[in-house]
């Protein structure tokens, strides 16, 4: 896919867009890179996907729908969030094909959201691991590497320190917590928009619209 199809894939679709805008990252609609990998993997093998929906089969294709699906959710949670708060999805970082499901700016600072869409599912969680129906999964160092990346990354593009607080946030039928990870957060997607009001104020608004207008820099992420 040619990375003008990919920039328009990740944005919404507006009349008067221009190619200098697609440097603005806050239009980028939530999961897109993985409904783009589920779309390619469609059109490669249709039939087999169609077989291995009606068979219930695990796939990789069904890994990466299920994965846009939660990010589209997390996102119509995040949309309860006050005017003071600023939000992108779907942040591209480096040049390795990685991103961050969303960045959240506000009064209590900045936040990288790892969503993980565990419907159906029980999600426990302790001090150290988190495990998804019994499976150890590496979520709480992954995002923890995810927060300290966007600090170093936002830190310098800014001028000053910012700190980026990383945080899980879970869809599953059960959610049990039987510790408290250090280093990051892990909140259900429902509870997600009140537990970041909540949160005490760190930043007065003109820092954060400061942050906001380096963070939705496309070029901010890719060094």
């Amino acid at each position: 896919m040619s990375q003008s199809n990919y920039l328009r894939l990740v944005t919404r679709e507006r009349a008067d867009l221009n190619i200098d805008l697609f440097e603005d990252l806050s239009g980028n609609v939530p999961g897109a890179s993985l409904r783009q990998k589920s779309s390619e993997i469609q059109k490669a093998s249709p039939s087999r996907v169609f077989l291995s929906k009606l068979l219930g089969v695990h796939t990789d294709e069904r890994a990466w729908r299920r994965g846009a699906a939660g990010e589209e959710e997390v996102a119509r949670q995040l949309e309860k969030l006050g005017p003071n708060w600023r939000v992108i999805h779907s942040v591209p970082v480096g040049s390795n094909e990685t991103d961050i499901d969303h960045v959240v700016v506000g009064p209590p600072g900045v936040f990288t959201l790892n969503t993980k869409n565990h419907l159906g599912k029980k999600v426990t969680v302790y001090d150290n691991v988190i495990y998804v129906s019994g499976v150890k999964q590496q979520y709480l160092n992954k995002s923890r590497a995810e927060g300290r990346r966007a600090s170093r990354i936002l830190s310098s593009a800014c001028g000053f320190e910012v700190i980026v607080i990383p945080v899980v946030v879970v869809m599953a039928s059960e959610l049990v917590f039987k510790g408290s990870p250090i280093g990051v957060n892990v909140v259900g997607r429902k509870r997600i928009s009140g537990w970041l009001d909540g949160q005490s104020t760190q930043l007065p608004p003109d820092r954060i619209e400061s942050i906001y207008s380096v963070a939705r820099q496309r070029s901010t992420w890719v060094h």
